[in-house]
């Protein structure tokens, strides 16, 4: 009996050093040379009195593993800050630099709706011209380059770029960032294993897109290679929501799976275990240079790697300290993994792998069942314990229908990455056979999308907590809640008896209850991040919606939840991308009548995209005039300025007035005190009792035009601890002694302005429920 528990347990022993050196290696990222140089000396100091003191092995290891980790952080750091790249960053130097491509370009969300789309590139440099200056050194980069000549590019190719500088932000070891002016200029083509990966990863993406749905099409790539560059916006959100995102990127269960169907391979032709070890670090080697060894890659080659030799070695004690060996390793090679969330995601899902998972099996096998089911649940389970507060403290978000639809995903995961890894083989040498195989993997993608689909859909698919720190230890409190009533029977079976009687209480309410907002809604300020969403009720079961925000997802979202798919009239006050960008997610799935501008608006930059995109929808354009008026339902909309010819374009913003069953509203776009005071001298009836307050809050507004306008009411759309400083305090504090009650979209979420029982105003809240009237 004892020599079983020895043999189970689980030896801890590297564990504080790889914490140790994790630490440590952070501490230089975010701080600095000095700050893990300073490390490095407290940790030797500790080590000296704990020699002294004759401390137990792991705790002196920890403390000299950490100081040497020090040392490398801060070496490379030290070289980072003091590079002459870094140092010309701030003045905005111009440079022509010699570079290694290290990744593939990835998409960057574009800043300006209509503007050139962009990719993000690390490199390696190799030399650089800053003025008369020549640099050779090496050292880390990271270029910003426009799409259309830049996103060809395959790690390994050597180029050189013409930019300027700027200064690298964030933790990490970059030395400047670099702003490409023009195309890249060839200097040499990628080593031959990196063209073989391009051809390989293109004939996937081929075979997917010729028998294949646009949702699998896209989706397929993402789950063999971690290639999301066509997966829809929609699937994508889809599988956020429902706790699946994990399958879009190249983890240790890709590698896992890969490796066991390589040895089930080796047994069954009888292969001895040398040869078959070797044919499997082939196929590792072969699957890391396919999907680009990056640190991420890196990363999840060695946790793959580790929970293979959990479960199919069956060798827990010496799985922990090949995990710990491997984030030693890790770090060592790739620093900035220490400050990626992923990298903690995987540690943490692979740690939960190891010491959680195989318990819950047994007790779910004793409790009769069956080892399969066991397996997938208990691997489900405790990788979503263990990486929810991470998950919470990242998104502010928690979703709760994860375990579920992994476990229900589960079983069509390993044949459908095998069946994909033989179409990555078969698309380099044989299309047919690619594209036939690709058909075979059609009901398997089904499953997966039809999961994500129905997960994401369901009404309380994710819960709400804070963000950061305070998400994370919200979590963790309830885990171990949870933990303390599934140890004691007793707890048990009160919960069990209280949880069924507010179920009998709170369903039937919950069922027959209308939602968020409620019934009598008139007017919803979306919380779209940093940008701007309003929607009006028309009474009839439509909406009038005034500008989308700059996220389709957000938008789509916030329209879901008011169950508005006709939209008579959409307007767009101007073509910034805080205001515009969200465009798809308005339109995709709804009835638009028509889409609204200002004069002129369909000309300026942005705006033939803008009329792209709605003709892509079949939905008409047109721009409208100061003095129209529109009765649509319960709403009369007036349109009270257009902006003055020329000028920005915040003061092109279409300024409109709304009457409503309660009230006016007063929406103004982005339009700054020079288009506020226009405004004024033409006379227009600016009074409302309801104001969108300009520009987010900024402190670009008139004091007396919000003087005349004088709101019960003033909602700002801004985002929470936005760079910008949005709303203003000057603003703020002008509208409160107004007697105005201001509301922010970034602290209340979507917000709501509904009529009460005496058909009086009112306002709701998405996150504190009603404010007030």
């Amino acid at each position: 009996m004892n020599s079983d528990r020895t043999a189970t347990r689980l030896d801890a022993r590297l564990v504080p050093c790889a914490a140790a050196a994790w630490a440590v290696t952070l501490l230089g990222l975010y701080a600095g040379s000095r700050a893990a140089l300073a490390g490095t000396v407290i940790a030797v100091l500790l080590a000296g009195v704990a020699a002294f003191a004759r401390a137990r092995g792991p705790l002196l290891a920890a403390l000299l593993i950490g100081a040497g980790y020090g040392v490398a952080v801060g070496v490379r750091a030290a070289a980072a800050e003091t590079h002459p790249l870094a140092t010309a960053a701030p003045r905005g130097a111009s440079v022509t630099a010699e570079v290694v491509v290290d990744d593939d370009p990835k998409a960057m969300r574009q800043n300006a709706f209509g503007g050139e789309p962009q990719v993000r590139i690390p490199a390696s440099l190799r030399s650089a011209q800053i003025g008369r200056e020549r640099v050779d050194a090496g050292g880390s980069v990271v270029l910003f380059a426009a799409a259309e000549t830049w996103s060809e590019l395959v790690p390994g190719q050597r180029i050189t770029v013409r930019g300027t500088l700027a200064v690298a932000d964030g933790p990490g070891l970059v030395a400047a960032l670099l702003r490409a002016q023009g195309p890249p200029r060839a200097v040499a083509p990628p080593p031959l294993h990196q063209r073989w990966a391009a051809t390989v990863r293109e004939g996937l993406a081929s075979a997917a897109q010729a028998v294949l749905s646009p949702d699998a099409a896209g989706l397929l790539p993402g789950l063999i290679v971690g290639d999301t560059s066509n997966l829809p916006d929609d699937v994508r959100e889809e599988f956020r929501v429902a706790g699946l995102t994990h399958l879009t990127a190249v983890s240790g269960a890709n590698v896992s799976i890969v490796l066991g169907a390589v040895l089930l391979l080796v047994r069954a032709l009888g292969i001895g275990p040398r040869t078959g070890t070797v044919l499997a670090a082939l196929a590792l080697v072969a699957f890391v240079v396919v999907v680009r060894p990056s640190p991420s890659v890196l990363r999840a080659a060695a946790m793959g790697s580790v929970a293979l030799l959990a479960l199919v070695v069956g060798r827990r004690r010496q799985a922990m300290p090949a995990l710990a060996a491997s984030i030693g390793m890790l770090l060592i090679v790739a620093p900035e993994l220490a400050a990626d969330a992923g990298f903690a995601l995987s540690v943490v899902a692979t740690a939960g792998l190891i010491a959680v998972a195989p318990g819950w099996v047994t007790r779910m096998r004793a409790r009769g069942i069956p080892r399969a089911l066991a397996e997938v649940c208990a691997v489900s389970a405790a990788a979503f314990v263990v990486t929810a507060p991470i998950v919470a403290a990242l998104s502010g978000s928690v979703s709760v229908v994860a375990v579920v639809a992994n476990v229900l995903v589960a079983p069509v995961l390993p044949p459908l990455t095998v069946l994909g890894s033989l179409v990555v083989l078969c698309g380099a040498v044989w299309s047919p056979g690619a594209e036939l195989l690709a058909r075979g993997a059609a009901p398997m993608l089904w499953w997966l999308l039809e999961v994500a689909d129905r997960a994401a859909a369901l009404p309380t698919a994710e819960l709400t907590v804070p963000a950061g720190a305070a998400g994370a230890v919200t979590v963790v409190a309830a885990i171990v809640c949870g933990w303390v009533v599934a140890r004691h029977r007793r707890l048990r079976r009160i919960v069990a008896v209280a949880a069924l009687a507010a179920a009998a209480v709170c369903v039937p309410v919950w069922i027959g209850r209308p939602g968020w907002p409620g019934t009598g809604w008139v007017l919803v300020a979306c919380d779209v991040g940093q940008g701007d969403s309003f929607v009006l009720s028309t009474g009839d079961g439509g909406a009038i919606v005034v500008d989308t925000g700059p996220d389709a997802t957000a938008v789509d979202r916030c329209l879901r939840r008011l169950r508005v798919t006709r939209i008579p009239m959409l307007m767009i006050t101007h073509l910034h991308a805080d205001h515009v960008g969200g465009l798809d997610g308005v339109l995709a799935d709804r009835s638009v009548a028509v889409v609204v501008t200002g004069p002129g608006a369909t000309s300026r930059p942005g705006g033939a995209d803008l009329v792209a995109t709605a003709r892509r929808f079949s939905v008409q354009t047109r721009e409208i005039h100061r003095g129209e008026v529109f009765t649509i339902g319960t709403i009369t909309l007036r349109v009270l300025g257009d902006g003055p010819g020329g000028g920005e374009e915040n003061d092109r913003s279409l300024v409109a007035r709304a009457d409503t069953p309660i009230g006016s509203v007063l929406l103004t776009g982005d339009a700054e005190a020079g288009a506020q005071e226009a405004l004024l001298r033409s006379g227009a009836e600016v009074r409302a009792d309801v104001l969108k307050v300009p520009h987010h809050g900024s402190r670009t507004s008139s004091s007396r035009f919000l003087a005349e306008v004088r709101p019960r009411v003033a909602l700002v759309g801004a985002g929470r601890d936005n760079p910008f400083g949005h709303p203003h305090p000057e603003i703020l504090s002008s509208l409160q002694e107004l007697g105005t009650r201001v509301l922010t979209t970034g602290a209340l979420g979507d917000i709501a302005v509904v009529r009460a029982g005496s058909g009086a105003l009112a306002v709701v809240s998405d996150h504190r429920g009603t404010i007030g009237p």
